[in-house]
């Protein structure tokens, strides 16, 4: 089955079209870093879905493999078995069906891409920034909307500690060279959101600067989605893992209020109201 937004043109009207939209991660991994085996098994997985739907989320990225540091590579036959399944059983929440909900599949592999695409996936999200040259044929081909993020590393390298000059021109350059290969393998450039890849080789100061600064993103003319729920940049203001559902609520308003076109959230209903709230004082005669 064709996803909603795979085979739409370039002038549909995509969620991050009008104001910042919500994107719900959906880990079906036994060791993602926040919610790790929360929605391993498929009723679990629609569960959460439904959740997400019923709290307002614009798209759902289901992922079979961790990123987080450390984290082992998944080989691409056991990736497809854990997302393939996962997309077909949230492909049948009525939301998702009718599209008012897309479906994204966060992969670094072109195979596993080719796999959730089939299944029904709407949009790629790729943590290497299509790397991959075989991963650009797939978006291509496919011609489907795709995250392009900035990563030094991914899995991320914890011993990993790349300089720059400053961070936020180095992310916009590295991401401009992307969009580059991008437009060679015949991408549509309508079609990429870029992602400055926060908690992804950069320091927890260069990661609060790059949130800071996400309005100058808007340079590189594409719209940027901000991934920054429950990371370790929280630990550099005194907040655990167990403790930084606020810190991530706090960095979403900050996000849309300087421009970003998506956040990517494990808590929907939260990060959904204080992007509601920003749409509000940003727009006010929308209420009237």
């Amino acid at each position: 089955a064709a996803g909603a937004a795979g085979g739409a043109g370039v002038d549909d009207d995509y969620p991050w079209s009008d104001g910042t939209a919500v994107m719900g991660v959906l880990n079906v991994t036994p060791d993602s870093f926040h919610d790790g085996g929360r929605h391993e098994g498929l009723a679990d997985a629609v569960a959460g879905a439904e959740r997400m739907v019923a709290a307002g989320v614009d798209v759902i990225d289901v992922g079979g493999e961790s990123t987080r540091p450390g984290a082992e590579a998944v080989p691409v036959d056991e990736e497809i078995a854990r997302v393939v399944p996962a997309i077909d059983a949230v492909r049948e929440v009525p939301a998702v069906a009718d599209g008012d909900v897309l479906v994204s599949v966060d992969t670094r592999k072109p195979a596993v891409a080719e796999a959730a695409l089939e299944a029904g996936a709407d949009v790629i999200n790729d943590v290497t920034g299509l790397e991959d040259p075989r991963m650009r044929e797939v978006v291509a081909d496919a011609g489907c909307p795709v995250v392009v993020m900035h990563s030094v590393d991914a899995p991320v390298d914890p011993d990993a500690d790349p300089e720059y000059d400053d961070v936020v021109a180095d992310v916009i350059a590295d991401l401009r060279e992307r969009l580059a290969l991008a437009d060679v393998a015949g991408i549509d450039r309508d079609r990429v959101i870029v992602d400055p890849g926060l908690g992804f080789g950069k320091s927890a100061a260069e990661n609060f600067e790059l949130l800071g600064r996400v309005d100058e993103f808007a340079a590189l003319g594409c719209p940027v989605l901000v991934g920054h729920s429950y990371k370790s940049l929280y630990d550099a203001v005194g907040l655990g893992p167990d403790d930084r559902e606020h810190a991530t609520v706090a960095a979403t308003a900050l996000a849309a209020e300087r421009g970003a076109d998506l956040v990517r959230v494990h808590d929907v209903a939260e990060n959904r109201a204080a992007v509601d709230v920003v749409a509000a004082a940003t727009e006010p005669d929308r209420l009237e």
